[in-house]
């Protein structure tokens, strides 16, 4: 869909449910940018078809920026940073941002016994669910990549990089789901989960997410 308009719409799912949507979401929201939102609810009868005017994937998000068009949450990302190159999106130093494009793409392909496992939903308080050895093994791992981040940039601020960018844009429904199913980190993990849960902005999308009244059971595990 082409559009032409002042400011670029933001196709998302559902906030209870759509880590991919949130990214991207949380991305633009924290720095600022100006953007439209259009949710459709997912695995409804007209999900696809009314997702499909907007995304040649089928799939959720897509950014619309006048004739260009981004599906896929890092890509989204990718353009938003290289678009507002002044909101320095990335961290400053070649060998942070090497790690934080590592980091991100480690997200984006990786840890999918967590996601299966636990998957995201902001209205439900699980404790001690999903637990299986595979997802211990992924909660582990990012435990870890938390805890390395923290400690080589904690001087330059609360986030993984210091500054937030596009790798705690793209771990922030990680955390999500670690308040939903009671996950403990440990070390400066757990001060970055807290930084995070306390941004306005990831508040804000979970107090909309506990308003929507759409139930997905696949989603729902108890």
């Amino acid at each position: 869909m082409r559009r032409q308009a002042t400011i670029p719409l933001l196709v998302i799912g559902n906030k209870n449910y759509s880590s991919w949507s949130l990214r991207p979401w949380l991305l633009l929201r924290k720095s600022g940018i100006a953007f439209e939102e259009h949710r459709i609810p997912l695995y409804q009868p007209q999900s696809k078809v009314e997702i499909l005017r907007f995304s040649p994937s089928g799939k959720v998000p897509t950014l619309i920026d006048g004739e260009v068009t981004v599906w896929d949450s890092l890509a989204i990302c990718e353009y938003v940073a290289e678009r507002h190159s002044g909101l320095r999106l990335w961290p400053d130093t070649l060998p942070a941002r090497a790690g934080a494009r590592a980091a991100c793409t480690e997200m984006h392909s990786g840890f999918a016994d967590l996601r299966a496992q636990m998957p995201m939903n902001c209205r439900r308080s699980l404790p001690g669910l999903g637990r299986t050895p595979a997802a211990l093994a992924d909660i582990e791992r990012v435990n870890a990549l938390f805890n390395d981040c923290r400690e080589r940039y904690q001087s330059l601020g609360p986030f993984l990089f210091g500054r937030f960018s596009i790798a705690d844009a793209m771990y922030a429904p990680v955390v999500l789901r670690f308040r939903t199913y009671a996950v403990n980190l440990h070390g400066a993990a757990q001060d970055y989960a807290q930084a995070i849960c306390a941004l306005p902005e990831l508040q804000e999308w979970v107090t909309a997410a506990k308003e929507e009244s759409e139930v997905i059971a696949k989603f729902e595990l108890a």
